[in-house]
């Protein structure tokens, strides 16, 4: 039985909004922050005036909500919220407006992730930061001193589980790379070459640098408001979901070292949507590592377990593939905006206008990742 949600269909995604995405911008995030704003309200047809709640989310790296309100000369503010989190907030955040509008807060709500994640405050740069630090005495030790070290632990133990290997890692990164060529906003846009996945270094083993993100300068932003105020094309949010599985935590007491959220959401957010698997026409898919592109595919019913090597080396993630993945080259390829910028790209294809626009798109998956924790969005098209 379907679990309903207050929320469902009862907001509208109206405008979208992105800076380029560069290696050094050479401004402040708050800058950042309102050239994205003022896009997405221009994209929406709307002013700043038209605003009454903020939110963001960051790592203590972005402009506050505050800030950015006082620079948009907004007259009013009520309903703001700076949350604290990465990638586990580009899907949920979502929810979190919708919430706002469904229940009267707001009408219309900004949300944005601005950072100058390379030339700034670098995700590869901190630790795990668990607790008080006190628990990093027992994983430091052995090498696990940031992300990529951590989720090469996660990505070595699921490829051994699944079956896969090099090739189908290179297989998601060629993908990646193909959608991107078509993207002008995207910093990796030179095709995968023969032999050049497999000579990129290795960061931690299994994870090469082509299978890492973008660290990118930059700001993307979205406006939503209630689905009986919208423009007709607005795509609707059907259902959202955030949590994950305490006991996954840590990696070093997992019960399954090789899981990730996804696992845990995938069935809460098809019975909150009323929707299956087979809905999906496109999936905007948290791609901080290429591994995570396999994971998800399979723990979202999008794929069968024994039929991803076949789905990922014969193309089937691309564009006019079988599950279009990320067309316009994800965070691996386009950058790495904690996750909104594929936020971004899901509504751009639910409204048609999409790089390598999939035909017909009607249900858009988004995802985002934090390893145990994470969230997941099913938006929709307007009719």
């Amino acid at each position: 039985m379907r679990r309903h949600q207050a929320i469902t269909d009862r907001a509208a995604v109206v405008g979208v909004g992105m800076t380029d995405l560069t290696r050094s911008s050479g401004r402040s995030a708050l800058a950042l922050a309102s050239e994205a704003a003022l896009a997405a309200l221009a994209d929406a047809d709307l002013e700043p005036a038209d605003v009454d709640a903020v939110l963001a989310y960051h790592l203590g790296d972005s402009a506050s909500v505050t800030d950015l309100a006082r620079e948009l000369t907004l007259p009013r503010l009520g309903w703001h919220n700076d949350i604290h989190g990465g990638g586990t907030q580009c899907a949920s955040i979502l929810g979190d407006a919708a919430m706002l509008i469904a229940t009267g807060q707001a009408a219309t709500v900004l949300v944005y992730r601005a950072l100058n994640g390379r030339s700034g405050h670098r995700m590869n740069q901190q630790g795990l930061r668990l607790g008080a630090g006190v628990e990093r005495q027992f994983t430091a030790p052995y090498g696990v001193v940031g992300p990529i070290e951590h989720f090469a632990l996660v990505a070595r133990c699921y490829l051994h589980n699944a079956g896969l290997g090099t090739d189908d890692l290179e297989a998601v990164v060629a993908a990646s790379r193909q959608h991107a060529a078509a993207n002008p906003r995207a910093l990796r846009r030179t095709p995968l070459a023969p032999g050049e996945y497999r000579a990129s270094p290795m960061v931690a083993d299994p994870v090469r640098r082509a299978d890492c993100c973008q660290e990118t300068d930059g700001a993307c932003a979205l406006v939503l408001t209630s689905a009986d105020r919208a423009a007709a094309g607005a795509p609707r949010v059907r259902a959202v979901v955030r949590g994950g599985r305490p006991d996954l935590s840590r990696l070093d007491r997992s019960p399954d070292p090789a899981a990730v959220f996804s696992g845990h959401l995938a069935p809460l957010l098809y019975e909150a949507a009323g929707m299956r698997p087979s809905d999906v026409d496109v999936a905007l898919l948290y791609d901080a590592y290429s591994f995570l592109v396999p994971r998800q595919l399979a723990d979202f019913g999008l794929v069968a377990p024994a039929d991803l090597s076949t789905v990922l080396r014969s193309g089937g993630i691309s564009a006019t593939g079988r599950i279009p993945v990320n067309p316009h080259g994800g965070l691996l390829s386009e950058g790495y905006v904690h996750g909104l910028n594929n936020v971004a790209q899901a509504v751009r294809q639910l409204r048609g206008d999409g790089v390598n626009q999939v035909p017909g798109a009607s249900v858009a998956l988004c995802t985002g990742f934090g390893g145990a924790y994470g969230s997941a969005a099913l938006l929709v098209a307007d009719g």
